[in-house]
């Protein structure tokens, strides 16, 4: 049975779409939840630029099957697509631009109830992380350099202790995405802090599960670590943000002689330098759990030099790798 349901249209009038009963109601109480956006920028470097289109609520509609979701989205963005051609803004541009989300991160269809959790967790690690960074009070300074490389760090309720690493990088942002993400495997060739990078799983375009293990630190007083992770990759208009936090992995449990440390909420942001579009502001939040028993003077220590000794290693391998054609 097919029912025509209204919503305000973009000039005061009404826009009808034509959905059968059942995802007509379940897509009425989803348009009448969606929440304001979560956040607004992440921070001063980012020159105010706008992060609602890095976070999807969509962990606030449990009562929504998947699939209907997914069809709902649809839905409403085949018929404002027919119907308004090019839309005023308002009402009707903030729902295409979420069906178009919300459509792409779920894909309900494809994905088994793990691999939409995976989802939900990198969207709330991404979440999180950038919540830290767009706070700018509090942060004392740990470490700076003469090139003007410096590393930040903060107490936050319920993390603990993050650090903030802030450098500006002599290469275009899509060249840093590429190293970072899609050759993200091959870390472990220019960065002798990492032994190995795996990726386990990966889900859609913008999800993975990796496995990472961290060389030795300190002298061995540090010894090595394994991490597994989920990570998510996003980029909105001149930025891009990699998020991820600590999963569990059936596929990867934990490994003799090798203490389980995880990561908490991370990112990294990266957007072209204002005035200078082929340098890169490259910003990275870091919040780990080593586990152990570690004094944390050489906790603090051995996280502010890996910040800053992978800066380092970062410029070495964009300057000694050809550039490769990269998009985010």
């Amino acid at each position: 049975m097919e029912k025509r349901f209204l919503g305000p249209g973009s000039a005061g009038g009404s826009l009808t779409l034509n959905l059968d009963l059942k995802t007509g109601l379940q897509l009425r109480s989803l348009l009448e939840s969606v929440p304001e956006p979560v956040c607004s920028s992440v921070m001063s470097g980012l020159d105010g630029a706008s992060l609602r289109d890095f976070l999807v609520p969509w962990q606030k509609f449990p009562s929504l099957s998947a699939g209907l979701r997914h069809q709902a989205v649809l839905a409403i963005g085949q018929e404002l697509n027919r119907t308004l051609g090019d839309p005023s803004p308002g009402w009707i541009n903030q729902v295409r631009r979420r069906s178009s989300l919300l459509g792409s991160q779920l894909e309900a269809t494809l994905y088994s109830e793990q691999e939409l959790s995976y989802i939900q967790q990198g969207e709330l690690a991404m979440q999180k992380a950038l919540g830290i960074l767009s706070n700018q009070e509090g942060w004392k300074k740990e470490n700076q350099q003469e090139n003007g490389d410096e590393v930040l760090s903060k107490v936050i309720p319920d993390v603990g202790k993050v650090f903030r690493l802030e450098v500006v990088v002599d290469q275009p942002m899509d060249r840093l995405y590429e190293e970072l993400v899609d050759r993200m495997e091959a870390m472990a060739e220019w960065n002798p802090n990492v032994k190995e990078i795996k990726v386990l799983q990966k889900i859609g375009k913008d999800t993975v599960i990796t496995h990472e293990l961290a060389a030795a630190a300190a002298g061995n007083l540090v010894g090595p670590r394994d991490f597994v992770s989920v990570r998510c990759a996003k980029r909105r208009g001149s930025t891009c943000v990699l998020a991820g936090m600590a999963t569990l992995c059936g596929e990867m449990p934990e490994q003799n002689g090798v203490i389980r440390a995880e990561h908490g909420p991370t990112c990294m942001v990266l957007h072209p330098l204002a005035g200078s579009p082929s340098k890169t502001k490259f910003t990275w939040l870091l919040s780990i759990d080593l586990k152990g028993w570690l004094p944390k003077t050489i906790i603090n220590q051995v996280l502010s030099q890996t910040q800053m000794e992978f800066a380092n290693h970062l410029r070495k391998r964009l300057e000694s790798s050809p550039a490769p054609e990269a998009r985010c």
